[in-house]
């Protein structure tokens, strides 16, 4: 009886049936395709024709360079249906009226945050490198650094659970979640609880969570459950039966905001495994990152943005903006700490310009924890470069797979890191989640942004990074202890790799992008 529940359950469920209807569609273009057999070589030819003008028009695209290559390729040897499938599923193209929308977001952070040029502050303390990075993320993000804030670095999702709630429940205005992520369970419900209860107080409470993300983990119209509680809810980007470019833009971020002056992120989603209540790879090694004061009122800004951007309305932010900040977080200056989003709409590859100044500026060591690592050729280099020029290149992945095949194209790029003197080591306990940076003691970062082609291109991101923040410490101790729990990968270990599985990752690498 349960094995019916659950293929009725699995039949019935929302992906089975907009798969069914995509299917449809595809069959639908054969048909008419097989209609016109007799004007075959016209047909043939047209496509032919589109297929070299999509050619021309994604080399000149400002795409990261394998993602060219990767469409290029299939284009190329299926000219009938290759420019077709890029115009329906390829590259990062919106409507109209979705770019108009997008940049009132960026207009948004720009008005609200904006009119100060705050990197100059950083300049006489720690120099030009430093100055230059918080100014790129001012320019392109929107998003400025700030002192009065004060940060603290959770090494599990498992210690972030009780400050989460103790936050939520202390929240006097407004609380706001923003995650791609939400399961029920032990932490979906914990936080609920407290969502309802501030919600009967009169407390502002709003939920945005994926579609996609939560496909599998969510019923169909929970928002609708979610309002009924007096939680305001948005899903973003729900998944329809239509091929469009649309599908590929996620919400990957994840946002707890407590009245403006206290706000949680980095790798964990409102999940069970997060908190390792449910081990589905072993143990999930994830992290979190505080920020109170001063810092959180631009995470604010980023999630009121993107509410905007979801309602299609404009928030005055003014209204949020908090009174007063916690005493604690009033030290007066010293380090620097600056929140920032990235939007896969602006062609502006925030996410990984921040990963590849903090690689290409260490001067001893630079220290990441990735759960994915399927780099663009730059990153890749500028790895490699680092490591050879003598700075301690550490990387840590996951030894068990979340995802087989994406592991297999995570290890894919070993290859030219570790024969270029960069380290890697696997988790042997399980999975790593955690999307940390941690560079000479000085600089720091923890957020939602992977070290994959979807995080730096494709998804709507955050991080925090840090400059001169003690916190980069914990981040790097954290790094080092967990060392003790991996198993190195050496260049022996794959050099003895088999010809076949060479192969594979060989092909895997050039179709990376996709993945």
């Amino acid at each position: 009886m349960k094995g019916l529940k659950k293929l009725a359950a699995l039949l019935f469920h929302r992906t089975a049936l907009v798969g069914l209807l995509l299917i449809v569609q595809i069959a639908v273009l054969v048909v008419m395709i097989s209609l016109f057999t007799e004007y075959f070589v016209y047909f043939y030819g047209f496509c032919t024709l589109l297929s070299l003008i999509v050619v021309l028009a994604i080399v000149n695209t400002r795409s990261d360079p394998g993602y060219k290559i990767a469409w290029i390729i299939p284009i190329l040897i299926a000219p009938l249906f290759g420019g077709l499938v890029y115009l329906l599923c390829g590259g990062n193209r919106v409507s109209g009226n979705v770019r108009r929308r997008m940049e009132g977001m960026n207009r948004k952070l720009s008005d609200v945050l904006g009119g100060e040029d705050r990197a100059e502050l950083l300049l006489e303390r720690y120099g030009p490198d430093a100055a230059n990075q918080s100014r790129y993320l001012e320019r392109y993000a929107y998003c400025p650094p700030y002192t009065n804030t004060v940060t603290k670095y959770y090494p599990l999702g498992d210690d972030v659970l009780e400050d989460m709630l103790s936050a939520l429940r202390s929240a006097q205005r407004y609380i706001f979640l923003e995650y791609f992520i939400i399961t029920p369970g032990v932490f979906w419900n914990a936080i609920l609880e407290v969502l309802e209860e501030k919600a009967k107080a009169g407390v502002d409470v709003r939920v945005i969570y994926d579609d996609v993300g939560c496909l599998y983990t969510l019923p169909k119209n929970y928002d609708r459950l979610l309002r009924s509680k007096g939680i305001r809810c948005q899903v973003f980007n729900r998944f329809i039966p239509v091929l469009s470019v649309r599908l590929n833009n996620r919400d990957h971020r994840k946002l707890c905001i407590i009245d403006g002056h206290t706000a949680f992120t980095g790798g964990i989603n409102l999940a069970d495994e997060y908190i390792n209540r449910e081990l589905k790879y072993g143990h999930w090694k994830d992290s979190v990152i505080r920020v109170m004061g001063e810092g959180a009122w631009s995470m604010t800004v980023m999630f009121l943005s993107m509410w905007g951007y979801v309602c299609g309305v404009d928030e005055d932010c003014s209204l949020f903006r908090p009174a007063s900040q916690p005493d604690s977080a009033r030290q007066g200056g010293g380090y620097f700490v600056q929140p920032y989003g990235d939007s896969p709409l602006d062609d502006e590859p925030v996410g990984e310009t921040v990963y590849l100044n903090l690689i290409n500026k260490a001067r001893r060591y630079v220290y990441i924890m990735t759960p994915y690592l399927i780099v663009s050729d730059s990153v890749s280099d500028a790895l490699s470069n680092a490591a050879k020029s003598g700075v301690d290149v550490r990387l840590m992945t996951p030894h068990v797979p979340d995802k087989k095949i994406v592991f297999e194209v995570t290890r894919a790029h070993y290859g030219p890191l570790l024969e270029a003197g960069v380290r890697i080591f696997e988790y042997t306990p399980g999975f790593v989640h955690a999307k940390n940076f941690a560079v000479d003691d000085l600089y720091g970062c923890v957020g939602s942004i992977n070290m994959d082609y979807r995080s730096m291109f494709l998804h709507f991101e955050d991080s925090v990074w840090l400059c001169g923040d003690p916190t980069v410490l914990d981040i790097k101790k954290d790094f080092l202890e967990t060392l003790h729990k991996c198993q190195e990968v050496t260049p022996e270990h794959y050099r003895r790799l088999s010809r076949g599985r060479r192969l594979l990752r060989a092909i895997l690498r050039v179709f990376a992008p996709l993945m």
